[in-house]
């Protein structure tokens, strides 16, 4: 493979780009000029994305992986090492959740913790080494508004997980030279949430967002800004918050299943 040739270029790695949140950054991200580090589990998407965005394959490396897979982590961050030589930031936005039904109906519910809190622990694990040895990096966690309002079970916790993890690594790296930053979307428009009703806006806000985060580091943002509000009336006032879950739940909760 050839040596990265450079007028210093940022590297950013960036989860789950294949589609939604990850691939609108990774888009987004190419037109600033930022070389990318892609991976996801879906190598023909993944593929055609780091083609089309740079067909010479100097500026954006395609990775196949599950961030769930402590082996593949290691593979990933192996490879940007190789390719480029280090990985200057990272966007941890690889996510998933448990469509339909309740999460202790489901086989296998850990597996939203193992993907959208653990995997971004360790690979934030693996890359933090080397940006304090250059006393530079940035980490921007894609978190949720389900992280500040409780309503999803497993994603939910996942996700508060992942924002007390920013915050308080935020604070721990404070004079280090690297910042971490926590996006927190509302409702978008993605494959997630293909069978909802609600109006979304595109993922195009979140990457924005994550720019402007690599640009200008914040502790905490809202996708858009307008849930910064809406998050805090669930502080203010929980009654009215249970209300409105419950009634778009439809009233009592499923049973158990086989029962």
């Amino acid at each position: 493979m050839a040596p990265y040739s450079e007028t210093r270029r940022t590297v950013v790695l960036v989860t789950g780009a294949s589609s939604g949140i990850g691939e609108a950054t990774a888009r987004h991200l190419a037109d600033l000029g930022y070389a990318l580090v892609l991976t996801a589990r879906r190598a023909d998407l993944l593929g055609r994305l780091a083609h089309d965005l740079d067909p010479s394959g100097r500026n954006v490396l395609a990775v196949a992986a599950d961030v769930s897979v402590p082996e593949d982590r290691v593979r990933l961050v192996e490879a940007a090492h190789e390719r480029f030589g280090r990985v200057d930031a990272l966007v941890n936005n690889a996510g998933i959740s448990i469509g339909g039904g309740a999460w202790w109906n489901d086989r296998d519910p850990l597996r939203v913790l193992d993907v959208n809190l653990l995997a971004p622990i360790e690979l934030t694990r693996l890359v933090l080494p080397g940006m304090l040895e250059r006393d530079s990096g940035a980490v921007v966690n894609i978190g949720s508004v389900a992280g500040r309002v409780a309503s999803h079970g497993m994603y939910s916790a996942s996700k508060f997980g992942l924002r007390g993890f920013s915050l308080s690594l935020r604070r721990e790296l404070l004079g280090s030279g690297v910042s971490v930053s926590l996006v927190a979307p509302g409702f978008i428009r993605t494959p997630m949430n293909a069978r909802s009703r609600l109006p979304m806006p595109g993922p195009e806000v979140v990457a924005r967002a994550v720019a402007a985060m690599l640009r200008a580091p914040r502790a905490e943002v809202f996708a858009p800004a307008w849930y910064g509000p809406l998050s805090k009336f669930d502080a203010l006032f929980p009654r009215l918050t249970d209300r409105m879950v419950r009634r778009l739940a439809g009233g009592r909760p499923p049973k158990p299943a086989g029962r």
